[in-house]
């Protein structure tokens, strides 16, 4: 195995005394521009990064591993310009490999009735459990969205609740019949949950009456869960805001109307909805096509 140059050797333990990367990050870079070197010797080339690159395709890598290859190399010859080696960066023009938009993990609407069926109603906190469940599966928050939500932002007459998201900015959204009847059960348990100092109008609280942070919130969605038959690594408040968004597009939804409800900044963040789940598919084909049935 032949060594890198010396300005590369240079450019790693910039990586390492400048940047503070790790060792097993360093040692990433310094594997994915052996790749490059010698790629380059192959081909008898001096900086073919365009060469590099269609290479790494022919050879049927995966686009996140040819992107990191490509973020080494970009590195590398940038580091080059900087320390006033070379006067131009061959990886200027170069396009980095399209990250393929992959459907986001989203429950069954079935999986999604086990799971607002699971809390134990019985108790004050299975009751604001279903109350937290119906709130992030009718409005597709966020965590944080949830829990900074506050008694303020609801209005249970019109069946709204306003929510803050990113650069707190508010959006108005639907809270359901669901949603709406559970939080309305859920209130007067709040208020015997709720802590003599805890004087924020915080809407969802802890077993000791004080604000539920992000932590508490996501154990609840796991334990929750796990009642329910789910698996850990398939269920997180994401998932719930995933699962409704897809089933809102599946069930007719625009985009725009999706994108409003979440608080997407851009509509292509929600046209990974279009990807539509296999199972969908086939309900729409046999129940539209003429040669289906």
């Amino acid at each position: 195995m032949s060594p890198l140059p010396a300005d590369a050797e240079e450019f790693l333990g910039a990586l390492r005394s400048e940047r503070g990367l790790s060792s097993n990050t360093v040692t990433a870079y310094r594997r994915d521009l052996r790749d490059y070197f010698e790629f380059l010797d192959d081909e008898g080339s001096s900086g073919d990064v365009g060469g590099f690159v269609a290479d790494l395709a022919h050879r049927g890598l995966a686009r996140s591993t040819r992107a990191r290859k490509l973020a080494a190399v970009r590195g590398y010859h940038r580091f080059l310009v900087v320390e006033g080696r070379v006067t131009e960066d061959p990886t200027v023009l170069i396009e980095a490999p399209r990250r393929s938009r992959t459907l986001p993990k989203a429950l069954t609407i079935d999986l999604i009735e086990d799971l607002l069926d699971a809390p134990d109603r019985s108790t004050p906190l299975g009751v604001r459990d279903v109350a937290i469940l119906e709130f992030l599966y009718a409005t597709g928050a966020r965590v944080t969205e949830a829990v900074t939500a506050g008694l303020t932002d609801l209005d249970l007459e019109s069946g709204t609740v306003i929510v803050t998201g990113k650069g707190d900015k508010q959006r108005l959204v639907p809270l359901g019949r669901h949603a709406r009847a559970a939080i309305e059960t859920y209130l007067p348990v709040r208020l015997e949950l709720l802590s003599e100092r805890e004087r924020s109008d915080v809407l969802f609280v802890n077993a000791r009456g004080t604000s539920l942070t992000r932590q508490g919130m996501w154990d609840i969605v796991k334990r929750n869960g796990r009642r329910a038959g789910i698996e850990d690594a398939a269920l997180s408040p994401h998932v719930l805001r995933h699962s409704a968004a897809t089933h809102m597009v599946e069930g007719g939804a625009d985009l725009r109307t999706v994108q409003e409800m979440l608080g997407h900044a851009s509509i292509s963040t929600t046209q990974v909805y279009t990807l539509v789940s296999p199972e969908h598919l086939y309900e729409v084909y046999v129940t539209a096509h003429p040669r289906a049935r």
